[in-house]
């Protein structure tokens, strides 16, 4: 994204989370698109944002995700509680940018922005995550 880079949008992975996201959220308001984020429910009586996964298999990521939201959106001026929402498992679980999630933010944001400004990128490492990258044919061909 930092080199404005797009995932590729036929990944079934991508597919299947918009699908479970349609599916769902029905009812609710959805995907509101800010200046350089795509938030996937926002439920407005309650100032909740919503990250919705197709399994827990990656909370890490998807913490970090809905943190990065609700960051961004504090900048904007706006106070939010943030939700990662797995609705095949039933599970909410509720995430917060408090004092410890913003420094762990900041952190990996600084990682982030070093690995973007570098000339080149760093060396491909096959982790979990690759299986399921809409990103993983630019690291593998």
């Amino acid at each position: 994204m930092g080199r404005e880079i797009t995932p590729d949008e036929d990944f079934p992975s991508l597919d299947i989370g918009r699908a479970v996201h349609e599916i769902y959220y029905q009812r609710m308001r959805k995907e509101v698109q800010l200046e350089g984020i795509k938030l996937d429910v926002v439920i407005d009586r309650s100032m909740v944002v919503c990250e919705v996964k197709t399994s827990s298999k990656f909370l890490q990521a998807a913490k970090f995700q809905l943190l990065y939201y609700l960051y961004r959106l504090e900048e904007m001026g706006l106070k939010m509680k943030g939700e990662i929402r797995i609705p095949k498992e039933r599970k909410r679980i509720t995430v917060s940018l408090d004092e410890e999630n913003r420094d762990q933010l900041l952190k990996a944001l600084d990682g982030i922005k070093k690995i973007v400004c570098a000339e080149k990128p760093p060396e491909a490492v096959r982790i979990p995550y690759c299986r399921r990258c809409a990103y993983r044919e630019f690291c593998w061909i």
